[in-house]
């Protein structure tokens, strides 16, 4: 029998055949595109052509590349930290619950400045004062004062490392909330460095019952401000960009407190890479509000905050970011603690750098609330949402946003629903299962970030657009521990280095990265945004080869995917 004879077709078979052809065509017109090409999702870091026995290659930031040069500053005016405050940037923004200008702003560190140079005797380059204060904008206007002055300031992580840092770097000065000078009176007493202090307090001290301590001088923030404003400002020397603007204390993995310096390069360089977690085509503007769940006590809340005097948007931080807290006061945790932002003044956040708990409570809420809505609903809007996600694309104008996604967002984030454009997470650990999550909940870029203690902005970011979803896999390399093997299994990819910042492993197995497998190792950086520990010793390091120099340990293990991602695991007190 003829092959024709099985071909037999009438009119319902040529309208069936047209139909399923239409909905191939439409299935493939419609399909949605990923946000960015695949090939620069597949090679994030440029590798080092060689590298040393027992150490990974050095990874850099695929758009800085080996051979190009590290962004030092925004643009080339901004020398200094000072110069974040651009003079030609006039309009109005709000800063915690105060609205302000650029030169309103420089006006007011000025009259501070002046008024520390006359009431309080401090002498550029030799005095130091330690910043007790909580984020504001008298943290703001006293960092900033001092640094006009080269008067270095001191900030410490947490109070546990306070009497540690009276004994062994007494300050010349301390700056601190109204509420807390009490207990910083009895510090000071029990340390026997009285002779040693005046402090400026910030707040009433109307209510306060003191204990009476020779020798220790009371001056009120706001005199000092007056005072600073009727003196004459005679013009003061630039300082250089290598001087040392600030010391960040700590508490080491290891349990000892450290400090590190920061010179301004290392904060200009700071607000240079935090700018370039967003894309250019999403850039930060004037018309952005970001919301910090990082305090400016430690080097990257403070890049942060300072990325926002630059880009001149609005900025303001939460609850859980005090330093100075009520005795009796919680400290909020999640998304009560993303609340505790309305307090403040402020336009609602278009820009959230918030922490692995709040990532993880905002879209666990999100997605009860959606699902609450409509059982069957929910479902048919998870299956298309995800679809798009693993196919790399994202949005949050869709059906499926209006239908469900929507009005639980509002529920949970009220105005913040409809401003919030990308969330940038870090400080902690977050695990891969909790990306995808966040993704479909708020339908915006959400950008995973390690920070340390050691650098003054991003370590590691991943890519804004980058969607990728990959199966559990734990290291290959013999030499792994089953703690690393159980960590890395688990951990989110954090992405390839930041735009000025090299980073490599030590202690890998060679046979291990020689087969093919991804490197295991302790993870070391290096760059203009990596301080100098006080424990280093400046003509020690100055001595060492150029290819060592520079490079610091972080406490912590790393594995790099051969896209060039990395996965960090939590501090560990031993050192490679």
């Amino acid at each position: 029998m003829a092959v024709a004879d099985y071909l037999v077709t009438d009119d319902l078979t040529i309208v069936l055949a047209l139909v399923s052809a239409g909905l191939f065509l439409l299935h493939n017109l419609y399909k949605p595109q990923a946000l960015v090409h695949p090939i620069l999702l597949g090679r994030q870091s440029d590798v080092a052509r060689v590298r040393n026995p027992s150490e990974s290659a050095v990874y850099r930031n695929y758009g800085t590349g080996m051979l190009g040069r590290f962004p030092l500053r925004p643009t080339k005016d901004q020398q200094l930290v000072t110069d974040l405050l651009r003079p030609d940037a006039d309009a109005p923004r709000t800063l915690w619950s105060t609205k302000i200008t650029n030169p309103q702003l420089r006006e007011r560190i000025a009259n501070f400045g002046a008024g520390l140079a006359r009431g309080a005797g401090l002498v550029p380059q030799e005095s130091n004062v330690l910043l007790l204060l909580n984020d504001s904008i008298e943290f703001v206007i006293s960092d900033l004062a001092l640094a006009s002055h080269s008067i270095p300031s001191f900030t410490l992580s947490d109070l546990s490392i306070l009497n540690h840092v009276l004994e062994a770097h007494p300050p010349s000065l301390i700056i601190t909330e109204a509420h807390f000078v009490r207990h910083l009176l009895e510090i000071i007493y029990d340390s026997n460095e009285s002779e040693h202090h005046s402090i400026i307090v910030v707040g009433d001290l109307s209510n306060a019952k003191l204990p009476r301590i020779d020798n220790i001088k009371l001056l009120k923030w706001e005199d000092v401000e007056v005072q600073g404003a009727s003196v004459e400002k005679p013009a003061l020397p630039s300082p250089d960009p290598n001087d040392v603007y600030t010391v960040a204390f700590h508490r080491s993995s290891s349990g000892i407190c450290e400090g590190v310096q920061f010179t301004h390069q290392h904060l200009t360089a700071g607000v240079a890479a935090t700018r370039a977690l967003l894309p250019p085509s999403s850039a930060m503007s004037p018309l952005d509000t970001i919301l910090s769940t990082h305090s400016l006590s430690t080097p990257y809340g403070r890049a942060i905050a300072y990325t926002a005097l630059y880009e001149g948007t609005g900025f303001t931080t939460v609850e859980s970011t005090k330093l100075v807290k009520s005795d009796d006061a919680p400290v909020p945790s999640g998304l009560k603690d993303l609340r505790t932002s309305a307090a403040h003044q402020t336009s609602s956040p278009t820009l959230l750098f918030i922490r692995p708990d709040h990532i993880t409570s905002l879209s666990d809420t999100i997605l009860q609330n959606a699902r609450a809505s409509s059982w069957l609903l929910y479902n048919i809007a998870w299956r298309h949402k995800l679809a798009g996600i693993l196919e790399g694309y994202m949005t949050k104008q869709s059906l499926w946003d209006r239908l469900v996604f929507d009005g639980a967002r509002v529920k949970v984030m009220g105005k913040g629903a409809g401003t919030v454009r990308t969330v940038v997470v870090s400080g902690g650990l977050l695990d891969a299962q909790a990306l995808t999550p966040a993704r479909v909940a708020l339908s915006v870029p959400v950008i995973y970030a390690h920070v340390h203690p050691l650098v003054a902005g991003p370590v590691l970011a991943s890519h804004a657009l980058d969607l990728q979803t990959f199966p559990p896999t734990s290291p290959a390399s013999p030499a792994g521990s089953a703690a690393d093997a159980y960590a890395f299994t688990y951990l989110a990819p954090v992405g390839p280095p930041s735009v000025n910042v090299e980073a490599k492993l030590t202690g890998v197995d060679d046979n291990a990265v020689e087969g093919g497998a991804d490197p295991v190792g302790a993870l070391y950086v290096r760059g203009p945004t990596v301080g100098r520990p006080l424990s280093v010793d400046v003509a020690e390091e100055e001595a060492t080869p150029d290819e060592l120099r520079g490079w610091r340990f972080t406490s912590e293990r790393a594995i790099v995917a051969p896209n060039g991602t990395f996965k960090v695991s939590a501090p560990s007190a031993t050192k490679a």
